[in-house]
């Protein structure tokens, strides 16, 4: 974000806060739940408000593990770091089930479904689920289409879950006790040689003892560290008017290696997404959160190619960005020679299956100094 000279003259008042969290989203709203269990006093500053940008715009997906296939993941990354991924995913999971109960959060326990488009990824399908039973995870292998949708295989787990991911959040900011301040871009900070860092917004300028930059897709507009590490990427959705028949899914259903994806609503939509491997040159590395044409034709086409017979007509459409990592996996730690601002960012549109968790572990770190592990960001420097 910037701020112009008009917008911020110098003139804000100045602030003591004890522990800052830059951004309102599900991982900043939990790294300042976190904080707070910490026992620290916790401010929140927002460019926006809680919850606006792609923590509520994306299709409310509890899935667990990482989004690329495990038997590719494993080969990526190694297998430690591939079963650490999945336990830091099943924590996530099991902290927000925990606060949609306190919140009565919308959620489905409907499971999920990685579907294939092609014979050949049928075959990626199969290898893929028999490298997550290997490894003790019991999903489902189908050699042919549960749906009866035209799709070559798929492999379920049926402990995944949809929710509806804002009030997912609005739940989460209200269990951290945070204070926010909403509608206030923050365009500079520094750490001085007593700790301290001076974080200037355009209503406060803050002095902070410790602060948390969750910013995700925006991290290479925050901090020029953040440049070439964190990727901006348009997600987009369509959702059609409510289905006179009732659900047609029962199950978040994803394909094409997790390019498509939809669900049904719990007003009785259907919405999917998806539509950036057609557009990628138009969808990645943007902050444009505006849709565009050429995605909007590819979801169109798919709802009538996939499920003829839903004959309701689109009646919402929208975008939103998401920060994708350059190697997949999300970063924690702290800015090089300002130990007092630690961040969690990079989620790779997977911040449902990663985000608490990750920002758990970052608060640990930024306060403790503990180790976060295979998300550690010192991995890229």
């Amino acid at each position: 974000m910037t701020v112009s000279l008009w917008q911020a003259n110098g003139d804000q008042p100045v602030r003591e806060v004890d522990f800052l969290v830059v951004g309102a989203g599900l991982v900043g709203c939990a790294a300042a739940y976190f904080a707070a269990q910490a026992g620290r006093q916790v401010t929140i500053t927002e460019a926006r408000d809680v919850a606006l940008g792609a923590s509520s715009r994306n299709a409310g997906f509890m899935i667990t593990g990482l989004d690329t296939y495990y038997h590719h993941a494993a080969a990526r990354y190694g297998l430690p770091v591939v079963r650490e991924m999945w336990a830091l995913s099943q924590k996530t999971h099991s902290y927000l089930h925990e606060f949609a109960r306190k919140g009565n959060v919308k959620l489905d326990k409907c499971g999920s479904l990685l579907l294939a488009e092609s014979p050949e990824e049928a075959k990626e399908l199969e290898l893929a689920a028999r490298a997550l039973q290997a490894d003790g995870i019991d999903v489902e292998f189908h050699s042919s289409d549960p749906l009866k949708r035209g799709y070559y295989a798929a492999v379920g787990q049926p402990w995944d879950a949809a929710v509806q991911p804002y009030e997912m959040v609005q739940t989460i900011f209200r269990e951290s006790g945070a204070e926010l301040v909403s509608n206030n871009e923050m365009y500079a900070f520094e750490q001085g040689a007593n700790g301290i860092v001076t974080v200037y917004t355009r209503q406060i300028v803050f002095q902070a003892r410790a602060v948390m930059l969750c910013t995700n897709a925006y991290s290479p507009q925050v901090d020029p560290y953040f440049v070439g590490k964190v990727i901006p990427t348009r997600a987009q959705c369509i959702a059609t008017a409510p289905l006179k028949n009732g659900p047609v899914l029962n199950t978040c259903g994803y394909s094409d290696y997790g390019y498509m994806y939809y669900r049904d609503t719990f007003d009785g939509r259907l919405l999917i997404g998806g539509g950036r491997k057609q557009n990628k040159p138009l969808e990645n590395d943007t902050t444009d959160d505006r849709i565009t044409d050429p995605v909007q034709r590819v979801l169109e086409n798919y709802l009538r190619e996939k499920f003829p017979d839903v004959d309701a007509p689109v009646e919402r459409r929208w975008a939103g960005i998401m920060g994708f990592s350059a190697d997949g996996l999300p970063l924690v730690g702290t800015l090089p020679s300002q130990s007092q601002v630690g961040f969690a960012v990079g989620f790779h549109g997977h911040g449902l299956a990663m985000g608490v968790g990750t920002a758990e572990r970052a608060v640990d770190m930024l306060l403790n100094g503990a180790n976060p592990g295979a998300v550690a960001a010192r991995r890229m420097e």
